[in-house]
Parts: structure tokens; sequence; C-alpha cells
């Protein structure tokens, strides 16, 4: 019985990394600085990001450090969700960048590469997020890659924090699938 205590006491902070819970919204956080990255004309402007406007589309919102290796590890995802073709009427992924995590020196890059992402990419939700807030109301692991997927009415249906499997990849795209239609 010791032993099955110690087990557990062991890992279960590795299964807790999050506060994210199931069938339930994600907890509320607002992004002052810089916030959401908005295309107008050919330039980008921020505005205030706040985790209830997730709600009205299906969602894959994937967090990480300002880091490549983080970014890097979930790039098998990104992949997945472009071959999916999913319809931008009601499918949006949003991405939120930990710049507070970036490797020191590098923030300025990361806001860079963030700015030609949105450019590129219009139609996807990108957050920058210069003081770690999402990563500390959402109570993330340091240097991760989190991934949630969200109902239209905001609801987690998905979490995992760390790089997906194939078969969670696809288990991802499956349920969007669902969701969507």
């Amino acid at each position: 019985m010791k032993k099955l205590f110690v087990l557990l006491a062991l890992f279960t902070p590795l299964t807790m990394a999050h506060n994210i819970q199931l069938n339930q919204v994600l907890p509320s956080v607002t992004v002052a600085e810089d916030g959401e990255l908005i295309k107008k004309n050919d330039d980008i402007i921020y505005q205030k990001w706040h985790s209830p406007s997730l709600a009205g589309k299906v969602r894959i919102v994937n967090h990480f450090a300002g880091r490549s290796e983080a970014k890097e590890k979930n790039n098998a995802l990104i992949e997945a969700i472009r071959n999916a073709h999913f319809d931008r009427s009601i499918y949006q992924t949003t991405t939120i960048i930990n710049v507070d995590e970036a490797t020191f020196g590098t923030g300025v890059f990361v806001k860079s590469k963030a700015k030609k992402g949105k450019l590129k990419n219009a139609h996807s939700q990108v957050v920058l997020d210069q003081n770690g807030t999402v990563k500390k109301a959402w109570d993330l692991k340091p240097k991760g890659n989190f991934v949630a997927v969200l109902d239209k009415n905001g609801k987690v249906k998905f979490v995992f924090d760390g790089k997906l499997s194939a078969s969670q990849i696809n288990q991802v795209i499956q349920l969007v699938k669902k969701l969507t239609h």
C-alpha cells in the first residue's frame, strides 16, 4: 500500500500539468500586451485578446513557448490541419505564443515571425503573450506545447500538453470533423 501511495504521489504532478477540464470552458484570461495580431491591409495591428472570445467557432488552440523546439513539437498537427481543409466559416486555429519564454534576446525575432505567419495565414488567430499570462492562468508546463480542441460553445473536448502522437493527431482531426458537421 505504501508503494502505491508513493507511486501516485510521484506521478500525479505529471498528469496534472494544467488546470484545463474536459467539457468546461478554458479559464478566463486576457492578454493586453501585445495580444491578438490583426491583419489590416498589408500590416499588422494588435488588440487586447480575451479567452472568452474563443466561443463561436470550433477551434484547435495551440499554445507554445516562443522557442523553435517548443513550436516544432506539434508541426505534424499543423500540417494535418492544413491538409484537412476545414470550413473557415465554422473552424479556426488559434495559436498563442508565449514570448515570455523565448530564448533570451530572441523575442523580437519571435514577434517578427508571428507577424509574417499572420500575414500569410490571415484566417488563423494568432496571439502574442509577452508576459506569459495564458501559461500562468492555465497552469501550463514551462517551455511546452499545449493543444486543446474546443466546440463552438468554447468547451474543451480534447486536451494535451506535450508532443502529440500520430494517433492523437488523427484523434484531433477526426474530432474537429465531427464537431464541424
